[in-house]
């Protein structure tokens, strides 16, 4: 049986080597002049390849469609990914939150095991390939059903490359990823495709992505990175998402871990009225924390108050808080009232900012959409409209939080995509 796989990301790479694995002639086209270019700058080249956590973890980290990922993460699971990159030269640590990544904290050592393992099934990996067209036929009346009684009006026979060489197949695997990131290769050539073949494409969104703020301040402290604060989403004043770890305010507005998970929930919405409230210090209460913010200002007495910031915040932020409330930093501690103090705290408890939007593709972790779940079989990524074409990764309309749970996904349907049907 001849498979050509379209895409040599993580998708791409684990569908070739599961279909070469099944006894399959394989080969792997990639557009780029290596293998895994997006998977090289993940984790800021660190590759958080997965996360060691339980199925019901998991499932509680994807963000849209879980259900449809049932059977692929039922037949390549995370513990099978890891044992493959091990098995194939590369030792894994897992890190705080479950986070999977090499020993050596360099991506190329997932890389490395990946070719290893692509080689060792006998892929013909064919790179500076770039596909320009999936080649389908009609099927005709009298074999228009198989024996498993599905219906379909065509079937894919090969592709055809930008030079015009013709790779005839009788499977293939469109494993291109979303548009993010598209320095990489990330073009949307397999979403284009789909569309053409009549499948439907939901709605392409940049997702785990910075978010752009309709206030300026946050500019003024561009690079502060904050530590243990606790942010909450509201969309239309319902609370959608809270969490406490790490953000960074930017030229734009804000990013970090935190605010890349809350932007994978806007893109679900279609909601404008967007609200963000950061709590920085979310180990102390309300009370706890004006009996601390008392105590810093008897002891500072008759120093101004911006001599005392720098004991409660980082001082710009300090400076920044006092600024919003409207209390003057050059008043003596002495002399702040009560009401002062309570502007202070709300500010610090409860720090307002109104999201504007995403930051662009570009920045973007992963796209958010897709080739619609209800035009592939979750139990084998087959098309439902085409027969012998199958999907895998970033190009179908699956995306998690971050954490390792996306680059887990790619591998879970990249490996189902490349399995015989009866293997199943």
């Amino acid at each position: 049986m001849k498979t050509i796989v379209i895409g040599a990301g993580p998708a791409g790479m684990m569908a070739a080597i599961s279909a070469a694995n099944s006894g399959d002639n394989v080969v792997l086209l990639e557009k780029n002049e290596k293998t895994g270019k997006k998977l090289f700058i993940t984790g800021k080249g660190r590759c958080n390849v997965t996360n060691a956590c339980s199925r019901d973890e998991f499932f509680e980290n994807i963000v849209s469609n879980p259900k449809f990922l049932y059977s692929a993460f039922s037949q390549f699971n995370n513990t099978d990914l890891m044992k493959l990159i091990e098995d194939n030269g590369t030792p894994l640590k897992t890190e705080r939150g479950n986070r999977v990544f090499p020993v050596s904290d360099h991506s190329s050592d997932i890389l490395k095991a990946l070719n290893n393992a692509l080689k060792k099934a006998g892929v013909d990996v064919r790179l500076n390939t770039s596909v320009k067209s999936i080649i389908t036929e009609i099927i005709k009346d009298a074999e228009e059903s198989d024996s498993k009684k599905k219906e379909y009006t065509k079937r894919v026979v090969g592709v055809k490359t930008d030079n015009g060489v013709i790779y005839e197949a009788d499977k293939v695997i469109i494993a291109t990823g979303g548009i993010s990131y598209k320095s990489t290769g990330s073009t949307g050539d397999g979403l284009r495709w789909a569309g053409e073949e009549g499948h439907r494409i939901s709605t392409l969104k940049p997702a785990l992505v910075p978010l752009e703020t309709f206030e300026k301040w946050p500019f003024e402290l561009t690079g502060l990175s904050l530590k243990n604060v606790s942010l909450s989403l509201l969309i239309k004043d319902k609370l959608k998402y809270k969490e406490m770890g790490e953000m960074l305010f930017t030229h734009f507005g804000i990013s970090g871990p935190l605010v890349l998970t809350a932007s994978s929930i806007i893109a679900k919405s279609d909601e404008k009225d967007i609200k963000v409230f950061i709590d920085l210090k979310p180990a102390l209460s309300d009370d706890e924390f004006d009996a601390r913010l008392i105590r810093e200002l008897k002891e500072g007495n008759k120093k101004e108050l911006k001599n005392i910031l720098g004991n409660i915040y980082p001082i710009k932020l300090g400076l920044q808080i006092c600024e919003l409330s409207g209390v003057d930093i050059y008043k003596k501690c002495n002399e702040i009232t009560k009401e002062e103090r309570k502007k202070i705290l709300d500010y610090t408890k409860r720090l307002p900012l109104t999201v504007k939007g995403t930051r662009d593709f570009d920045e973007a972790i992963i796209t958010h959409g897709g080739v619609s779940v209800k035009d592939i079989n979750p139990k084998t990524m087959e098309s439902k409209l085409v027969k012998n074409l199958y999907f895998a990764g970033e190009v179908i309309d699956v995306d998690a939080f971050t954490g390792g749970f996306n680059l887990q996904i790619a591998f879970s349907t990249g490996y189902l995509s490349g399995m015989r049907e009866e293997e199943n």
